[in-house]
C-alpha cells in the first residue's frame, strides 16, 4: 500500500470518528473498519460521475449497514459530491444532508434509504432485475445504454435479517451477474462478538443460494479487495458476494474489536489515541490532506468522461433508434401516452358480478401495452391475485425482457426488490399478495412511503369474506395499520369501475407508494348511469347517491360494504329517511382535497352518520365525530364460508338498517 493511499484510507476513517464524536451518536465503528474496501470500491471500480448524480448508466452503491452511514457520507464529500465539510460537521443535527442513516430523498449520491438492517440486500437484488430489464428492452448491438453494476456494503447484522435469505435466493435463481456484494465480517454485533450467536456457514449458505463466492482474509489490504471485485465482475452468470475480514474500529486501541465501537462515539480520549496510532495530528479534526482531497476528487472526475461517452452514444441511439429512445425519455419524465386513460375498461351491469382482484387483473392488461416500463408479479399467489400480464414472458434468465416477476413465496424481500426497481427510472413496479401478509412487507412499505417513490402494492382477499382460511388469513387490523403511515395512499375500490381508476391513480401519483386493497369475492358493478362516476375515486370520498333535499344522515363506505350502504339507502325511503352515500376508497385522497370540497361530501351540521367497513373501527370516528356509529371489526375472526361470516358479524343490509332507525328511534 502506498503512502498516498494509506492516508486516503485513514481519512475515511477519522473524518467519520469525528462527525460521530462531534454528534455524540452514531457508529464510528463499521465505517473505520470498512475504510480500506470502500477505498477500493470507489477508486478502482465503481462508476460514478459526482456532477450528475443521476447519470443513467452510474454504477449504483448501496450501504446496507445503512448504520455505518459516516462511511458512505465522507466518500461522497471527498469524491466531489454536493456535499461539504460544514455538512460533514453537521451529522444527525436538524435539517441536515447527513442523518443518522443514509435517506435518498435528501443526499445526493444516496441511492436508497437504507435503515432496518437486510433492506438494502434486497434493495439491490431489485436493482439488479431492473438493469436486467433495461438492457435487454433498450440495449441494441453496439449501443450498451445499460450495462452497469450494482454494488453494496453488507453487514452481518444484514445476513442475520431474514430477508437477505429470500432475496438472495431469488438473486440466485435469476442469475443476476450484475450484483456485486462486499461483506464486512468484523464479527461484532451490539451485544458482543457474532458467535454468540451467528456461527452459520456464509460461504457455503450463499454457494447453495447460487452466488459466486469468494473470501478476502484481510480488509486492510486494498488490491486484494480489487482483485476479487475485478474477478466478480468476469462472474456473468452469477451474483457475487465477497467476504471481507474487517475490524471493527480499526485504528482505535483499545475499542478495535469490540461492541464499544459499534453504536457509540470513540470519546475524546481515545480519538486522540486512534489519531496519534494512525500518524494523524491529534490536535487536528476533520482534517483532510490536499493531496487525499485532489486524489479523490480526480477518481471521481473520471466519471465525467465516462457520462460524456454515453450522453454521445444515447445522442446516437436517438438517431438509429428514435421511438425507443423517445419512449425511454418520456417515462423517465413520466410523460405517458395519450389515450392511455380510454383503454381503462369500463364495466357495466350486463358484465355480472366481479371479484375487484379480477377488475385489478383486467386493467392491467388493458393497459399494459401503454406501459413498457410497468412490470411487476405476486409473491406465489398470482391466480389469486390476478397480476399476470397476458401474452409477455416471465422474467427468468435468458429472458430479462419478460414483465412478469415471480417472487416466490418471499413477501418480505418482494416489497423491498420493488422499491429497488421503483428507484430506477423509468421503471413502475407493482407487487401483490393477500392483505393479511403485508404484514410481512411493512418495512418496505414504510421505506418506500419516506422516499417518496412510485411502488404499487396490490393486496387481495381484503377481508373476513374470503371465508374458510379463517383468522390466521382474515385481515381485521390490516387497513387502519397502513392508513398510519404517512405518505403511504390507501385505496380501497367499491367496485370493477373504481378498481380501474384506483389504477389510474396510483399510475398518475409521483410522491409516494398506493396500496390498492381487492377483493376475492364478486361484487355487484355499480350502475354508473344511476350513480356518480368511479373517476370521482381520485377525490378519496365522494357522493355516490344523494337523496333529495338535505340528508337526515349519511353512509360512508369502502369497499364491498359500499354496496350495503346503497341497498340501505333504498329502503330508508320507503320510511321517508333521508339518506346520503358517500364512497370513501381513500382517506387519505379524501384529505388532500380542500375544505369546501369536504365540507360539501360530509356536512358538519349533519350529525347523524354511519361508517361501514369489514375491519377495524380504529379511525373511523374522525368521520363520524362522536354521535356516529362504526359498523366495522375489532375481533378476530372465523373460520367459515364468507356470507356466513358477513351475516354472523353484521354486515348485512338488515343490520345497517336497524343501526340508523336507532337514530330516530322509530
Amino acid at each position: 500500500m502506498t503512502e498516498l493511499e494509506n492516508l486516503s484510507i485513514n481519512t475515511i476513517r477519522l473524518l467519520s470518528a469525528d462527525a460521530v464524536q462531534k454528534a455524540n451518536s452514531g457508529h464510528p465503528g463499521m465505517p473505520m473498519g470498512a475504510a480500506a474496501m470502500a477505498y477500493a470500491l470507489w477508486t478502482k471500480h465503481l462508476n460514478f460521475d459526482p456532477s450528475d448524480p443521476d447519470w443513467p448508466n452510474r454504477d449504483r452503491f448501496i450501504l446496507s449497514a445503512g448504520h455505518g452511514s459516516m462511511l458512505l457520507y465522507s466518500l461522497l464529500y471527498l469524491t466531489g459530491y454536493d456535499l461539504t465539510l460544514d455538512d460533514i460537521k453537521n451529522f444527525r443535527q436538524p435539517d441536515s444532508k447527513t442523518p443518522g442513516h443514509p435517506e435518498s430523498h435528501l443526499t445526493k449520491g444516496v441511492e436508497t434509504t437504507t435503515g432496518p438492517l437486510g433492506q438494502g440486500f434486497a434493495n439491490g437484488v431489485g436493482f439488479a432485475i431492473a438493469q436486467k430489464y433495461l438492457a435487454a428492452r433498450y440495449n441494441k448491438p453496439g449501443f450498451n445504454l445499460f450495462d452497469y453494476n450494482i454494488y453494496a456494503i453488507v453487514s452481518d447484522g444484514d445476513l442475520m435479517e431474514g430477508i437477505s435469505s429470500e432475496a438472495a435466493s431469488i438473486a440466485g435463481h435469476l442469475k443476476l451477474g450484475n450484483l456485486i456484494y462486499l461483506y464486512d465480517d468484523n464479527h461484532i454485533s451490539i451485544e458482543g462478538n457474532t458467535n454468540i450467536t451467528f456461527t452459520e456457514d456464509t460461504e457455503k449458505r450463499f454457494e447453495s443460494f447460487g452466488w459466486h463466492v469468494q473470501k478476502v482474509e484481510d480488509g486492510n489490504d486494498p488490491e486484494k479487495v480489487s482483485e476479487a471485485i475485478q474477478n466478480a465482475l468476469k462472474e456473468k452468470d452469477k451474483p457475487s458476494i465477497i467476504k471481507v475480514r474487517t475490524h471493527i474500529a480499526f485504528g482505535s486501541p483499545n475499542k478495535v474489536d469490540t461492541p464499544g465501537a459499534h453504536g457509540s462515539p470513540l470519546g475524546d480520549e481515545e480519538l486522540r489515541l486512534t489519531k496519534i496510532n494512525l500518524g494523524w495530528d491529534p490536535d487536528k479534526s476533520f482534517y483532510v490532506p490536499d493531496d487525499v482531497l485532489k486524489f479523490y476528487r480526480s477518481a471521481g472526475d473520471k466519471g465525467k468522461s465516462k457520462q460524456v461517452e454515453w450522453n454521445k452514444l444515447f445522442s446516437e441511439y436517438k438517431n438509429k433508434f428514435p421511438e425507443l429512445a423517445d419512449e425511454y425519455i418520456d417515462f423517465c419524465e413520466d410523460k405517458f401516452p395519450e389515450g392511455w386513460t380510454d383503454a381503462l375498461p369500463l364495466f357495466e351491469l350486463k358484465d355480472g358480478e366481479v371479484a375487484t382482484r379480477s377488475a385489478s387483473g383486467k386493467t392491467i392488461n388493458a393497459i399494459a401495452k401503454f406501459f413498457p416500463t410497468m412490470i411487476g408479479g405476486s409473491a406465489d399467489l398470482e391466480p389469486s391475485n390476478d397480476t399476470f400480464i397476458k401474452g409477455e414472458k416471465s422474467f427468468q434468465p435468458g429472458d430479462y425482457d419478460g414483465r412478469n416477476l415471480h417472487f416466490g413465496v418471499r413477501e418480505h424481500s418482494m416489497g423491498a426488490e420493488l422499491n429497488g426497481i421503483a428507484l430506477t427510472k423509468p421503471m413502475i413496479p407493482y407487487g401483490a399478495t393477500f392483505l393479511i401478509f403485508s404484514e410481512y412487507m411493512r418495512a418496505p412499505i414504510r421505506l418506500a412511503a419516506i422516499m417518496g417513490i412510485r411502488t404499487i402494492f396490490i393486496f387481495t382477499h381484503d377481508s373476513i369474506a374470503l371465508g374458510e382460511d379463517g383468522t390466521t388469513h382474515q385481515p381485521v387490523e390490516q387497513l387502519i395499520s397502513l392508513r398510519s403511515i404517512p405518505n403511504l395512499i390507501v385505496i380501497r375500490p367499491a367496485d370493477a369501475n373504481e378498481t380501474a381508476q384506483a389504477w389510474r391513480v396510483a399510475l398518475e401519483h409521483k410522491t409516494g407508494p398506493v396500496t390498492i386493497i381487492l377483493t376475492r369475492q364478486k361484487l355487484p358493478v355499480i350502475d354508473q348511469s344511476k350513480f356518480a362516476k368511479a373517476s370521482n375515486l381520485e377525490k378519496g370520498a365522494y357522493i355516490l347517491s344523494d337523496c333529495e333535499d338535505k340528508p337526515q344522515l349519511i353512509f360512508i363506505a369502502t369497499g364491498s360494504e359500499v354496496q350495503l350502504a346503497i341497498a340501505a339507502q333504498e329502503k330508508l325511503k320507503i320510511q321517508n329517511i333521508k339518506a346520503r352515500v358517500v364512497s370513501m376508497p381513500s382517506w387519505e385522497l379524501f384529505e388532500k382535497q380542500d375544505y369546501d370540497y369536504r365540507e360539501k361530501v360530509l356536512p358538519k351540521d349533519v350529525k347523524k352518520r354511519i361508517s361501514i367497513e369489514a375491519g377495524s373501527t380504529l379511525g373511523w370516528h374522525k368521520y363520524i365525530t362522536d354521535e356516529g356509529i362504526a359498523i366495522g371489526l375489532d375481533e378476530f375472526g372465523k373460520s367459515a364460508p364468507g356470507d356466513w361470516l358477513m351475516k354472523e358479524y353484521g354486515f348485512t343490509v338488515e343490520e345497517v338498517i336497524q343501526k340508523a332507525l336507532g337514530f330516530f328511534k322509530l
